[in-house]
């Protein structure tokens, strides 16, 4: 079954070099083999609980004694350059008090076997739409294994399996320069569209996944609901987004809930399209598929999820305590969007680094109108090791013109974390389910 199937199509790739995929390539597109030293081979990831997993949603550290090889600071920032993005550097060089730890590496990022498995079947058969906005006889599961343009990339990044139906509770936070911080609570339900258990084949095949999010705190925004119907082919169907404003008891229509539309509750520290590190349609962008690199990017990050810590044992002024930070070695796919002549956003240019293994962004640098490089995103990333899922423990975005930072995803101090497979049904993602929903 098609999305979309108007225009000529983009060739997917040949049976010939899809076979590549879980022999020299693991089954989603990697390079199975490691660098010789630093990068070791991909064996199959971590796919069970290594450690004594208190309750689903929690999860301890599964390396609690490895210790940083060396830091990257100001002193020696230059000697590592080539395996930095420019926006790393700069944030080292902005902040005396703060650096890079770089830990042994660890390939743990791994996905259902169905759905490497069907990342294999994709290969050969799912194709962009003519205009490279919308994918054809497309599902699930990764849909450009083997990328050829820019822009599958990110489809890879924004179609990427995030667990079923899952609800998460969280918190954000966007200091001050000086460190001080209130935190935003959300509680976040997300259901692929398959995972419906009144799922009909057929029925909204445009609609990658429902989500509604929850204000629970502090309780001048307690009550706002956001509920989006995540269109695949946003060019062709716009993004289906209301708001629920618990004060006037309202739901309306939200169209700004797209492109560099103001974040939730952010502070002007983010757009909507920062969410998830990227999210959205990607027609106001030329992409350009710089290449692949090796590069220091934040993985494995448990400790960002540790119970013990609080929320201020981990925000500090400018930026999260590195002392709690982890940063290996890993591949990447280097991505370049560049605003198109007569369009319109904030950010002139950004720059991706997305990880081969999971196909999940680690880091962008987004350059402002004049070239002018001025936010730094980076995913603080963690393998769900009981459900076989990568996802963030943190996402950041430091903004170097401010000197202030939004971390979203915080979980220390929440209940319940994340709870997975959560039984849902189409009627729970409607406008006039908003109200139930934001009943304070």
């Amino acid at each position: 079954m098609c999305l979309f199937t108007s225009g000529a199509a983009m060739a997917a790739v040949s049976a010939e070099e899809a076979a590549k995929l879980g022999n020299e390539l693991t089954p989603i597109g990697a390079e199975k083999a490691g660098n010789g030293d630093e990068i070791p081979a991909w064996t199959g990831g971590l796919t069970a609980p290594p450690v004594d997993q208190p309750e689903e949603g929690i999860y301890p550290n599964p390396f609690p004694d490895d210790k940083p090889l060396f830091k990257i600071d100001q002193s020696n920032v230059d000697e590592y350059k080539d395996r930095l993005s420019p926006g790393q550097i700069a944030t080292i060089n902005a902040y005396s008090d703060f650096f890079i730890p770089v830990y042994q590496t660890r390939r743990t990022a791994a996905y259902p076997d169905r759905l490497m498995k069907k990342a294999g079947e994709n290969a050969t058969t799912v194709s962009l739409t003519a205009d490279g906005n919308g994918l054809q006889d497309y599902q699930t599961g990764v849909p450009f294994p083997i990328p050829k343009k820019g822009v599958e990339v990110i489809f890879n990044h924004i179609t990427r399996y995030r667990g079923g139906s899952i609800i998460r509770n969280v918190a954000q936070v966007t200091p001050q320069a000086n460190g001080d911080f209130s935190p935003v609570k959300f509680s976040e339900h997300l259901a692929d569209r398959v995972a419906l258990a009144d799922y009909e084949p057929g029925k909204d095949d445009n609609v990658l996944f429902y989500f509604k999010q929850v204000i629970t705190a502090p309780s001048r925004l307690a009550g706002n609901v956001l509920l989006v119907h995540e269109t695949l082919d946003q060019v062709e169907e716009a993004r289906r987004a209301w708001l629920y404003n618990s004060g006037q008891r309202r739901v309306r229509r939200a169209p700004q809930v797209a492109y560099d539309g103001p974040g939730t509750a952010a502070d002007g520290q983010r757009t909507t399209d920062n969410f998830d590190l990227y999210n959205g349609a990607p027609d106001r962008y030329d992409w350009e598929l710089v290449g692949k690199k090796e590069m220091y990017i934040p993985y494995n990050s448990y400790r960002l999820t540790d119970r013990s810590l609080s929320y201020d044992d981990i925000v500090q002024p400018g930026h999260l305590n590195p002392e709690l930070l982890r940063y290996e070695l890993h591949r990447v796919w280097h991505v370049r969007a560049k605003l198109k002549d007569g369009e319109r956003h904030i950010y002139g240019q950004r720059d991706f680094y997305v990880d081969e293994d999971s196909w999940q962004i680690a880091v962008i640098d987004h350059y402002d109108g004049r070239g002018e490089l001025w936010r730094v995103a980076e995913a603080h990333m963690l393998q769900g090791y009981d459900i076989g899922v990568p996802s963030y423990a943190v996402e950041t975005l430091y903004d170097l013109l401010s000197g202030r930072y939004l971390a979203l995803g915080l979980t220390n101090e929440e209940d319940d974390p994340y709870t997975f497979n959560v039984k849902a049904r189409s009627n729970e993602f409607t406008p006039a389910a908003l109200r139930r929903a934001g009943v304070r």
